[in-house]
């Protein structure tokens, strides 16, 4: 009985609060709407400038098939390398295709001709995958040059074998990027939510006094954090649901996987992350100290979640870190019930791991609070 009071107490002083109400509708509706269009590896607009030493039709025509490229912005055809170097010092291009003297010539007479890449390796991951575009371009241009002239088949040693490649995508059919990120942004969402505002709930508590007239009554530890976790599991829920419809709607992602997988991989990882919250206000005096922990922690998360990056990409001692990312676990069984459908069978692995961090957070959360604080 004494926890239905608690709740309603802090039900009360929850949505007291005008702000809070709106950072949970606001905030799911900007974070899904802006990042899974911003945050992408995909390489796009990259500028480049080309100096055609050999004016002919054909090097005319390779620079409108690059050109022609939705991935390509062609910012200026110069006469010399080194008036197209001064568009790489000066920061605006990314590559320079430069192509050789009798071009034209050299691919009737020989059948091969030069053109050289040269790519500005600043950002060495643009510059990598901007020259390999370019190449698979030009190489398309010389098999077709090749087959309108007749000499694919005397030039290609792969010919005779009449192979032919079909790749073939699973899951994301049209390579979307955005269904990749939506799940990972929503586990985002409630990172911050469930992480951020349990540590500054007892802070608040205490920075008000009102900790005080608490720690006098007969109401147990265990009974106290309930209070505190349980309307943020709610709100979290709530918060969950609403970023699945804000995902569906903006970018017409919807899960593949039943929704209530969703749900319960979520309860766990809210138990998680509020306890996490409730254990960094126990241990902080102000408001100011329990943010700024809990932004460190939050850093740390989402750098080592694979939120951005592959985790399998990151090196040996990195990867041994996110074995106790609980947001890492989170984010994964995410997509693949958003992307390939996994089933709770499937996701037993995930489930296991964020049981025993929500076991010893929430333990380590209900130890740390001092009725004596």
């Amino acid at each position: 009985m004494t926890l239905l009071f608690l709740l309603e107490k802090e039900f009360k002083q929850m949505f007291r609060l005008i702000i809070l109400p709106i950072i949970f509708v606001l905030l799911p509706v900007f974070m899904l709407n802006m990042i899974p269009r911003i945050a992408t590896q995909e390489v796009k607009n990259v500028n480049f400038v080309v100096v055609d030493n050999d004016h002919s039709s054909l090097s005319r025509r390779l620079i409108e098939k690059l050109s022609a490229s939705a991935y390509f912005h062609l910012l200026d055809v110069s006469p010399t390398y080194q008036a197209a170097e001064y568009y790489i010092k000066s920061g605006d291009a990314d590559i320079i295709v430069e192509i050789s003297p009798d071009f034209e010539k050299n691919l009737y007479r020989e059948g091969r001709a030069d053109v050289q890449v040269s790519a500005n390796a600043i950002n060495g991951s643009k510059s990598g995958l901007g020259s390999a575009y370019i190449t698979q371009i030009i190489t398309a241009y010389a098999n077709e040059l090749n087959e309108e002239n007749g000499t694919a088949a005397a030039n290609s040693k792969l010919s005779t074998l009449n192979s032919q490649l079909s790749p073939r995508f699973l899951y994301n059919l049209n390579l979307d990027y955005k269904v990749y990120m939506i799940p990972a942004v929503i586990a985002m969402i409630l990172t911050l939510l469930m992480g951020f505002l349990p540590a500054l709930n007892i802070v608040l508590e205490k920075e008000r006094g009102t900790i005080e007239q608490i720690n006098v009554t007969p109401i147990g530890r265990l009974e106290f954090i309930l209070a505190k976790l349980i309307p943020y599991w709610v709100v979290g829920i709530a918060v969950l649901l609403f970023s699945i419809l804000c995902g569906g709607m903006f970018h017409g992602v919807w899960p593949v996987g039943s929704v209530w997988s969703i749900l319960t991989i979520t309860t766990v990882f809210l138990f998680v992350a509020s306890s996490m919250g409730l254990i960094v206000s126990n241990f902080s005096d102000t408001i100011q100290q329990a943010a700024l922990v809990m932004f460190c922690f939050l850093i740390i998360f989402i750098l080592l979640s694979g939120l951005l990056t592959p985790v399998s990409s990151m090196p040996t001692w990195a990867r041994a870190i996110t074995e106790f990312n609980p947001m890492r676990f989170f984010i994964e069984p995410m997509r693949i019930i958003y992307i390939k459908g996994a089933t709770l069978r499937d996701l037993a692995p995930y489930f296991l791991r964020l049981s025993i961090m929500a076991v010893v957070l929430g333990t380590l959360a209900i130890w740390s609070y001092k009725k004596n604080s």
